[in-house]
């Protein structure tokens, strides 16, 4: 059976009766040696599993098949990413929102919640705040509502992004997380240079998306879920998929994220470029005892781990809802983006104001104690942009990372970008471990013109000058 189903219709690449026939098989197969073998090894070679492989995994409960699955993500992790962790920031623009949504604060019925939209100026005020602190790499955030948050504010609000200039700072790639749209709307995103364009499905559950989606246009089942064929139709490449994990069974949400990206390959080409792997957490108005399916972190670091052996090509993204010990752990077994310093209030930069966050943060360091902690673990904090300037996008950027390429880019550019923080932000602790950490990654490099290269691009940065496009 071909599973790669290439209609665009929510219903045909969701399938409820294929997921349900998947778990059951899984029970079956998860107790069957020779078919985790087979499945297992196929993922160490790193060619992926599909949404019934993964599933077979996440129905064994063996301690030693999971010592492997944890082995082989790591192996992957390291494989395709090495030891760069690119860095970002979300900043929200608007809390307005019209929808009902019942595990989110900004649900429309919500009168406790204060509500914001940010002006140009403060959004100025915002991303200078933002470059002060190193950052280059933005996760766009606003409540979808046509009058406090049409598309034009957004438009205007990328375009204010982008100009922003202070000291040394530059805002060099945003990434969008926004309501459905139309393909009109989302060739406007496109036109504006966005990076990424970021969806959560929430739960792949029908019956359950609807109960929890009571009211607004987010209600429409059909219409969020297929938000991605959209806006690959208008013209965005990379798009980024997860779900909220809790809201629903666990390995149901499994499977129908690893359909959708099945589905995003078979029909365009490319999968995801990115999956964020958010679990339901404390906020205003909302209480995680209300959510029975809510994740252990035994579970929750299964499922980062069969997501990097399923989708070994794509970028994983965990935020500051988890905690610092947590986020460590998850490093290792596939993710490769994090946030660092953030605010999930709106205007949460230049202003302490919780009472518009969107959910609590755990992990409460600076962006500067990110990048050391990092350092001393022997990651390399990396703020490139270079593949979304240079046009290394969509089915480009994952021809390079499936081909083990995407390397020679990210290396050298992960260790210039990481040189024009220590200079421009870091404390003189942080400098001359990240300085010592540059010299040893550069010493590793393979002898070349690369090498050569980014040895002298080095020093130009160290010399002065900035934007060298990365």
């Amino acid at each position: 059976m071909d599973y790669n189903i290439k209609g665009t219709h929510a219903g045909e690449f969701i399938n409820h009766n294929e997921i349900l026939d998947t778990l059951s098989a899984a029970d079956s197969d998860a107790r069957k040696p020779e078919v985790i073998e087979q499945i297992l090894r196929q993922a160490a070679e790193g060619r992926g599993l599909d949404h019934r492989q993964a599933s077979v995994l996440l129905a064994s409960d063996d301690a030693k098949v999971w010592n492997r699955v944890f082995e082989t993500a790591r192996d992957l992790k390291h494989r395709f990413y090495g030891r760069r962790i690119v860095l970002f920031a979300p900043l929200y623009l608007s809390n307005y929102c019209v929808n009902g949504c019942l595990y989110c604060p900004y649900h429309a019925k919500n009168r406790s919640i204060p509500r914001k939209k940010l002006t140009q100026e403060e959004i100025r005020a915002e991303v200078i705040a933002l470059q002060d602190m190193g950052h280059k790499r933005l996760a766009v955030e606003l409540g979808e509502h046509p009058l406090y948050a049409p598309l034009d504010y957004l438009l205007e609000s990328l375009d204010t992004i982008y100009t922003t200039r202070h000291r040394n700072g530059q805002i060099r790639r945003a990434n969008v997380n926004i309501a459905a749209t139309t393909v009109d709307d989302y060739r406007r995103l496109n036109e504006a240079r966005i990076g990424t364009y970021i969806l959560f499905q929430e739960t792949y559950r029908r019956s359950e998306y609807e109960r929890l989606h009571p009211t607004g246009p987010k209600s429409d089942y059909n219409w969020h879920t297929e938000a991605m064929d959209r806006a690959m139709q208008g013209g965005i490449e990379d798009v980024g998929i997860g779900v909220l994990f809790g809201l629903n069974n666990y390995r149901y949400e499994l499977a129908g994220l690893l359909m959708h990206a099945e589905h995003l390959e078979a029909t365009y080409g490319v999968g995801p470029h990115t999956v964020s792997v958010p679990r339901i957490c404390p906020a205003d108005d909302i209480d995680t005892a209300d959510y029975p399916d809510a994740l252990s972190n035994t579970l929750f670091e299964r499922i980062v781990a069969l997501i990097r052996i399923s989708l070994p090509y794509t970028g994983m993204i965990i935020s500051t809802r988890e905690s610092a010990s947590m986020r460590a752990r998850l490093l290792e077994l596939g993710i490769s983006q994090i946030s660092g310093g953030s605010r999930t209030s709106v205007g949460g930069y230049t202003e302490e104001d919780e009472e518009t966050a969107q959910f609590d943060i755990s992990d409460r360091r600076s962006l500067a104690e990110v990048v050391d902690w990092l350092i001393d673990t022997d990651h390399t904090p990396s703020f490139c942009t270079a593949c979304y300037r240079h046009g290394r996008t969509g089915e480009k950027f994952m021809t390079e990372v499936k081909s083990h390429g995407i390397g020679s880019f990210c290396d050298p550019n992960a260790l210039l970008t990481l040189n024009e923080f220590l200079n421009d932000y870091a404390g003189e602790s942080t400098r001359r471990k990240g300085f010592a950490l540059i010299a040893r990654k550069l010493a590793q490099m393979p002898d070349g013109p690369m090498k050569e290269r980014t040895a002298e691009w080095l020093t130009r940065i160290n010399s002065g000058q900035r934007d060298l496009f990365f």
